[in-house]
């Protein structure tokens, strides 16, 4: 067999597995499949080949496309064609996550590995019935125990099909805290910048400020001497006038 005839190979493999495959798998299926052949398959070989096939498959003429996803290459519906398959799922296909359970899958991902004790007293809450949904949809795994902490606590990690259920192909691929929290991040203001000497400098200018500031007649906020000022006018104008 030619190495040019490989492709579609590459392809009935990614498509046929029930999960996702990395370039050596795939490498290590086509050669042990063609073992007759005098050239072997090189990674190289097959991730070029890879390439050739995410561009074809990229073309408008598909709805589906080959993508690295949850550690490894598949098959995936575009989507723009989501909802029309959500028809076909019905609800257990649109099931989404709690907020809890996204709170403390959220920890997990980030804080890996990390025990239960550790999750609680970041959430603040206790954790048991979010930790053990997220066993149940297999989007966390148990990947040890935590031998210096009293009575060696069960050890938590993200999964693969966590990163098939997000679309990611490693941890790696989280977007950054620090990136998440920059719209949040406040300027601070002007009277920060200001470095009063002392508590009794501050309230002696919070008093001085005060001391000018009187209600007039029809309510309303006016600088004391100001007014002061306005009475002594007014009684100039009286004397001026007897």
């Amino acid at each position: 067999m030619e190495l040019s005839s490989i492709i579609p190979h590459i392809e009935v493999l990614i498509f046929a597995s029930e999960k996702p495959l990395t370039s050596l798998e795939i490498v290590e299926l086509i050669n042990n499949s063609f073992g007759f052949m005098e050239e072997r398959v090189t990674l190289d070989r097959v991730e070029a080949d890879i390439n050739g096939i995410i561009e074809k498959y990229n073309s408008e003429f598909y709805p589906f496309e080959v993508k690295e996803s949850g550690g490894g290459w598949q098959f995936l519906s575009k989507k723009e064609f989501h909802k029309t398959i959500a028809q076909l799922n019905g609800d257990k296909f649109l099931k989404r996550l709690s907020i809890a359970a996204l709170e403390t899958l959220a920890i997990i991902a980030y804080k890996q590995p990390i025990t239960k004790g550790e999750i609680e007293s970041i959430r603040g809450v206790n954790s048991d019935y979010s930790v053990q949904k997220l066993l149940e949809k297999e989007l966390i795994v148990i990947i040890g125990r935590n031998e210096q902490l009293p009575g060696h606590p069960l050890v938590y990690g993200t999964s693969k099909n966590f990163m098939d259920y997000f679309g990611i192909n490693s941890t790696d691929d989280l977007p950054k805290i620090r990136e998440v929290l920059a719209d949040k991040l406040v300027e601070g203001t002007m009277m920060n910048a200001i470095d009063f000497s002392s508590s009794q400098e501050t309230s002696s200018i919070a008093n001085e400020k005060n001391s000018n500031l009187i209600v007039d007649e029809e309510g309303q906020l006016t600088l004391k001497q100001n007014k002061e000022k306005d009475n002594t006018d007014t009684a100039s104008a009286e004397n001026e006038t007897k």
